[in-house]
């Protein structure tokens, strides 16, 4: 496993990858030698200084553009989900097809992956979630639409923030009323 720390517009932000799959990411922070450390500490070994190459460097390129407002949906981007239980997984497939600028809710997820109860076993696998922003667990809202908890560095503003980033209706935009 690898890992790179690099810049947006957000924060530092870190990506790790297995081959040309990605294992885990970081949603931005605002110290990126916290988040170095925090990774070295992890994985045994400090994260590259030099830039990736091939399907990881242009990952790393689109997710900068998306944090800059520049939409990709990001679902090309070769993931590695082995370690993580088969509801999670089922639960990350559904979100990913939640494209930018759209949401959908705990409830609505949990019927999709056939547990019409399971909004809560949603939200678990949300706040477990290994690869944030390209598996948007930011784009699950609660059932009155509103924002309720974000585990991420933040917390509910950086989901607030990427929320307006994505032109997502009712984020970040004037409203009339």
């Amino acid at each position: 496993m690898a890992t790179v720390v690099f810049d947006t517009e957000l924060g530092a932000c870190a990506l790790s990858w297995v081959g040309d799959a990605v294992t885990g990411f970081a949603l931005p922070e605002s110290d990126p030698e916290q988040l170095r450390a925090r990774f070295a500490e992890r994985d045994g070994t400090p994260p590259l200084t030099e830039a990736p190459a091939g399907a990881i460097a242009a990952a790393v390129t689109a997710i900068r553009a998306h944090l800059a407002g520049e939409l990709d949906d990001l679902r090309w981007i070769a993931l590695d989900l082995s370690g993580v239980p088969q509801f999670h997984r089922e639960i990350y497939r559904i979100i990913r097809e939640v494209g930018p600028g759209r949401t959908i809710g705990y409830g609505e997820v949990a019927a999709l992956a056939g547990a019409p109860r399971g909004a809560q076993a949603v939200g678990r696998a949300m706040g477990r979630n290994p690869i944030p922003l390209i598996i948007p667990c930011h784009r699950v809202l609660a059932a009155d639409h509103a924002l309720h908890g974000f585990s991420a560095p933040g917390g509910i503003d950086t989901k607030q923030r990427m929320l307006a980033i994505e032109r997502t209706s009712g984020f970040g935009e004037p409203t009339l009323f």
